[in-house]
């Protein structure tokens, strides 16, 4: 496979694999039966590794790769640009943010992420609640799931269901609900909020500078959008 974005991805996903197993290159390559040299190619990301070899490299480290997709470039810029052309009270509505927020009563919450940066008027797109929670509020935020039929998110299958609802337990900090998909941060204390309003209700949300330096999805997603008004701008 010729040197590519998505060899550099993966070169990049197997090293940071390594370092947090504190492992050294010859290491994980005596682990997985391949060369040093080997794994040095693939992290520099100039050779892509075959799938049998990526899934060796993975499995040595007791990790598997999981697959996802994303809009190409343009239908993104497309979609981001029939939101801004969209009143953010038909966005709140349509992801029936006040009635899960509504439910959300048993702990305190800050509203992070692309939830946060809509709220704040940026037409990126949303399709999830996304929350930070403290770790201390972990098992009141358990107990709700548990009565709201909460269904937390199964990387390995790519569904839904069939793993602990707990946020202690490993896994992606998300669920479904019968209200909504909510997304979490977990942290130790909730970050600094500030107020914004919309229909006479007020949010607490994470601010926009705040989301570019700790959110790298909602913050590509506002580069992504102001760069499309610099565009148009010129």
């Amino acid at each position: 496979m010729p040197p590519t974005r998505l060899a550099g991805l993966l070169g990049t996903a197997i090293r940071e694999q390594r370092q947090s197993r504190e492992l050294s290159q010859c290491e994980l390559a005596e682990l997985a039966g391949v060369s040093q040299a080997t794994v040095a190619r693939i992290e520099g990301g100039g050779r892509g590794p075959s799938i049998a070899m990526l899934e060796r490299l993975l499995a040595a480290m007791d990790v598997q790769l999981v697959i996802g997709v994303e809009p190409l470039d343009a239908h993104l810029d497309a979609r981001i640009d029939d939101l801004a052309g969209r009143p953010i009270a038909e966005r709140i509505d349509e992801l029936g943010l006040d009635e899960l927020l509504d439910r959300l009563t048993d702990f305190p919450q800050a509203i992070t992420g692309s939830t946060a940066a809509l709220l704040q008027g940026a037409p990126v797109p949303v399709d999830a609640l996304e929350i930070a929670l403290r770790w201390q509020d972990s098992k009141p935020f358990t107990r709700w799931l548990e009565t709201n039929y909460g269904q937390r998110w199964n990387a390995r299958w790519g569904e839904f269901g069939g793993v602990w609802l707990e946020p202690e337990e490993p896994g992606e900090h998300r669920w479904s609900t019968r209200y909504g998909e909510i997304r979490a941060t977990m942290c130790d204390e909730l970050p600094e909020t500030i107020e914004v309003r919309h229909g006479g209700r007020t949010y607490q949300v994470v601010p926009l500078v705040e989301l570019e330096l700790s959110e790298p999805h909602a913050a590509e997603l506002l580069r992504r959008y102001r760069n499309r008004q610099l565009a148009s701008d010129s």
